[in-house]
């Protein structure tokens, strides 16, 4: 079952007084959405505190289990997604990469978790790697419209390279016009253009 799109605050996108999203597909149910970007309803209930604060008794109760669980049985792919997907969630991106990278040895062709990495490497400051994620994401399946969306944050914020975030929002836009991703891409493409017209 796949969980509901989490858009989390991603500081360091700045277009004027822009603020940067990330969006991050989880795929399993054992931990909500959290949802930490101004004006921007969360469709579950968040289960996390805001960036920075610790994790939540229910958050490491999840992650305790998920770790014994993993620890018994290894070869689990749902498990270490959970994993990655609570570490995701607690804002522990360096542990969540590390669970996603087991997940991922396990099924490696899974955008998906590619893209829920990615955001991790981004948080982790590790722009080039996420980039690599949502591209290989892209690959697996060209309609994937988070790692579209993230790409573009991550060609804007990180990369300075406002062309290839725009290329990429346009065409999120263009394969799922009225997605929640193209409401935002819309949004963060009139940011980009805005200085130009001033």
């Amino acid at each position: 079952m796949d969980r509901n799109i989490a858009l989390a605050l991603a500081g360091g996108f700045v277009v004027g007084a822009a603020v940067g999203y990330f969006v991050g597909v989880s795929t399993t149910p054992d931990t909500a959405s959290m949802v930490i970007a101004a004006g921007v309803p969360p469709t579950q209930p968040p289960t996390g505190a805001l960036l920075g604060a610790p994790p939540s008794v229910v958050q490491q109760q999840a992650i305790a289990n998920l770790e014994r669980t993993t620890l018994q049985d290894p070869k689990n792919r749902e498990a270490w997604v959970g994993l990655g997907n609570a570490y995701f969630d607690a804002q522990q991106p360096q542990k969540s990469v590390e669970a996603y990278a087991k997940a991922l040895a396990l099924k490696g062709d899974d955008p998906d978790v590619l893209t829920d990495q990615g955001v991790m490497f981004r948080e982790l400051h590790q722009p080039a790697k996420a980039l690599a994620n949502f591209e290989k994401a892209q690959k697996l399946n060209p309609q994937h419209l988070p790692s579209l969306f993230n790409m573009g944050i991550v060609y804007a914020s990180d990369l300075n390279k406002p062309a290839e975030a725009e290329a990429a929002w346009n065409k999120l836009i263009a394969l799922a016009p009225t997605s929640q991703q193209a409401t935002q891409a819309r949004k963060l493409l009139a940011e980009l253009k805005a200085p130009a017209a001033q």
